[in-house]
C-alpha cells in the first residue's frame, strides 16, 4: 500500500473512531494486521470467559488461535458436535466476559452494520456479553448505511456463501438475488448507532483489508 493511501486510510479511520466515541462506543486504530493479536492479548485479561462469532478477520489476524491458546476460558463453537450443543453454547455466550467478532461495514457516522444467518452473532453483539470487541479492516469503512447495504449484497454475502458452500443464488451469480433459500445467510440485519452502556462495544480498526 502506498504511503499516501496509508495516510488517507488512517485519517478516515480516525474520523470513524471519533464518530464511534460520540455514539458511546470505544475505538482504536492499528496500521497493520500484524499487531492485532498482541493488542487483543493486552486488552483481554487472562482467564476471562470469551467467545467469538464466525469471522475470517479474526482467523486472518491470529485472534482465533489466541482465544484457543489456553489463556482464556473459550466458549468455542467449533467444538460443539450436535445441534443441541451448539444451541446451548450460543446461549452461554450471553454471560461471557468478552465476545469477539467483526462487522460487515462501519459507516463514517460511526454506525455498525452487521448481517447474520443464524443471528447468534448479531444477538451477542447487541446484548449479553459484558464487552464486545469488533476487529474490522479498513475495507469495511463505508460512507453511509446505503453503502453498507450495497457492500453486503455485492461483496460480503456472495463471498461468504462460497466460503461456506451455501447453496444460494448469490453463490452462483456473485450478487444478492434477494432469495428465500433455506441456506440464506443474510436473515437478520442490525444497525448499532448508539450504546446505552458507554464503551461496551469496542472497535479495533485496522489499516489493511481484512475479511469479506
Amino acid at each position: 500500500m502506498h504511503d499516501a493511501v496509508k495516510d488517507n486510510t488512517e485519517k478516515r479511520a480516525k474520523r470513524v473512531i471519533a464518530a464511534l466515541k460520540a455514539n458511546n462506543m470505544e475505538g482504536w486504530y492499528l496500521p497493520d494486521a500484524a499487531g492485532v493479536r498482541e493488542f487483543v492479548e493486552k486488552l483481554i485479561p487472562e482467564g476471562a470467559v470469551v467467545s467469538s462469532g464466525g469471522s475470517m478477520t479474526l482467523a486472518e489476524t491470529g485472534v482465533i488461535d489466541l482465544l484457543g491458546s489456553g489463556r482464556y476460558q473459550y466458549l468455542d463453537r467449533s467444538k460443539a458436535t450436535t445441534g443441541e450443543e451448539i444451541g446451548r453454547l450460543y446461549r452461554q455466550v450471553f454471560s461471557a466476559d468478552w465476545y469477539l467478532a467483526s462487522a460487515n461495514a462501519i459507516t463514517e457516522a460511526g454506525e455498525i452494520y452487521s448481517v447474520d444467518g443464524n443471528s447468534n452473532r448479531v444477538a451477542a453483539i447487541t446484548f449479553g456479553p459484558a464487552n464486545v470487541l469488533l476487529v474490522v479492516g479498513c475495507n469495511k469503512i463505508v460512507k453511509d448505511l446505503a453503502a453498507a447495504k450495497d457492500r453486503v449484497e455485492a461483496i460480503a454475502a456472495p463471498a461468504n456463501t462460497v466460503r461456506l458452500s451455501c447453496a444460494t443464488p448469490c453463490a452462483a451469480t456473485g450478487k444478492c438475488e434477494h432469495c428465500h433459500s433455506p441456506a440464506r445467510i443474510c436473515c437478520t440485519t442490525t444497525i448499532h448507532s448508539f450504546q446505552r452502556i458507554p464503551g461496551r462495544i469496542k472497535v479495533l480498526l485496522v489499516g489493511e483489508p481484512l475479511g469479506f
